[in-house]
């Protein structure tokens, strides 16, 4: 008889992303003694280690390791070395993690699971951050932009849910969890407008049932409208307004303007330092002594000490065109995995039921949605080293190596079949 396997790791797995998202300890202060986050990141590791299933070979975890080498080199030569030391530290975290994610999260019921709970644990987000009027818990989503990033990259979860339930349960299940989703974002975050914006598109034009979907949509642009603060579309429409004749001159006022002079420092310290950049962590560290080589300040004031406030702008200056071209390689290995994976449910129909067929179309299609509201979302907020996209990654990659699996066994069973005769 089959041991069965214990559910021990993927609940680690689970309470990883539950300590990350909702940060119990920033809610309980008193649990932040127990460091159960690091506890839990520590257990990850060592189950890792005795599992057996351990494998560094898929080409995501190997760029992943490239890109933490060359925060490694910058260690010893950056100007600042404790935020070097910082940003290279939370990384190794999240590397942990991701790891965890991609070899004990390893087939069809466990990444089910994995998706359930990640979702739940976006409905308790959602819900304190309507509560907190569009604030995070704390950490990498703590301010508004942050926590409309991390709500952009679920959305898509809950929308093409709508579609890949089978019940009229579900359907309103997933139906009620975006519109929470959406009360959540339409707080006051700029940023996290256009992300949904970014999202809500892509969706549309990725869907085969566009105009079942374009109801949707519609029904929540009135839900929008209605739910949301006149305070809120006020502050959507100064986006045009505050960035209007901004390359003109950088005489301007407003959380915008600043964003560009930022981005400006940002390129210039980049030409400087093309190949390798100034290190993790050390764009806020450059930003005095380029204003002074370029002779400006902003409004009589430096912003030295201030992020980059732009994903782009933090990764070009700080790691160069080697860390680029590696952050860029993350992106476009996950996106072939997610064309591998809805390819061959569409060449090899006997994998899946055409149920399971259908879920897992929709849950590929949902992680290229979350892929598009972080990276639309990332344009105006500095979430180079936050774990949110590399945690995406590893969904990926775990499901790409399901479908993997399920493929070869598929194969085997074909040649087995054809030897027998």
């Amino acid at each position: 008889m089959e041991k069965k396997e214990s559910a021990f790791p993927l609940f680690l797995v689970i309470l990883y992303l539950f300590f990350e998202y909702i940060r119990p300890q920033t809610i309980l202060p008193p649990l932040k003694h127990l460091h159960l986050p690091a506890i839990t990141i520590v257990l990850i590791a060592i189950v890792l280690f005795i599992s057996g299933k351990l494998s560094i070979r898929d080409k995501q975890t190997v760029v992943f390791l490239l890109f933490m080498s060359e925060m490694i080199v910058h260690g010893p030569f950056a100007v600042n070395n404790y935020w070097a030391f910082q940003r290279f530290y939370e990384m190794a975290i999240t590397f942990v993690a991701y790891m965890g994610i991609i070899n004990i999260i390893d087939d069809d019921e466990k990444y089910r699971k994995l998706i359930k709970f990640w979702i739940i644990i976006f409905i308790f987000l959602a819900i304190i951050g309507i509560i907190n009027k569009g604030v995070g818990v704390g950490g990498f989503i703590g301010d508004e932009n942050d926590f409309c990033m991390a709500i952009n990259m679920t959305l898509p979860f809950a929308l093409f849910g709508i579609f890949s339930a089978s019940k009229k349960t579900n359907k309103i299940y997933y139906l009620v969890i975006t519109c929470l989703f959406l009360a959540s974002i339409l707080t006051y975050s700029r940023g996290g407008f256009v992300g949904l914006v970014s999202v809500l598109i892509y969706c549309w034009l990725r869907s085969n049932k566009k105009v079942a979907l374009g109801v949707v949509i519609g029904l929540l642009v009135i839900f929008a409208l209605l739910a949301a603060p006149s305070s809120y579309w006020d502050r959507v429409r100064s986006i045009s307004t505050e960035f209007k004749d901004i390359t003109e001159t950088e005489r301007q006022h407003g959380t915008g303007g600043q964003r560009i002079y930022a981005w400006k420092l940002g390129w210039r310290i980049f030409i400087d330092n093309p190949i390798v950049g100034v290190g993790q962590g050390n764009y806020p560290w450059h930003v005095g002594k380029t204003e002074d080589e370029m002779g400006v300040q902003w409004q009589t004031r430096s912003l030295a000490g201030r992020a980059a406030h732009s994903l782009y702008f933090t990764l070009l200056p700080e790691l160069g065109l080697i860390g680029t071209f590696l952050y860029a390689s993350m992106i476009f290995l996950s996106l072939k995995d997610l064309f591998y994976i809805r390819k061959v449910l569409k060449s090899r129909k006997e994998i899946y039921s055409a149920e399971e067929s259908k879920r897992i179309h929709y849950l590929a299609l949902a992680l290229e949605g979350s892929l598009v509201g972080f990276l639309a979302s990332s344009a105006f907020i500095s979430t180079l080293y936050y774990p949110n996209f590399w945690i995406l990654c590893g969904f990926i990659v775990s499901l790409r190596k399901i479908i993997r699996e399920r493929f070869g066994d598929v194969n085997m069973k074909k040649v087995e079949f054809a030897n027998s005769y």
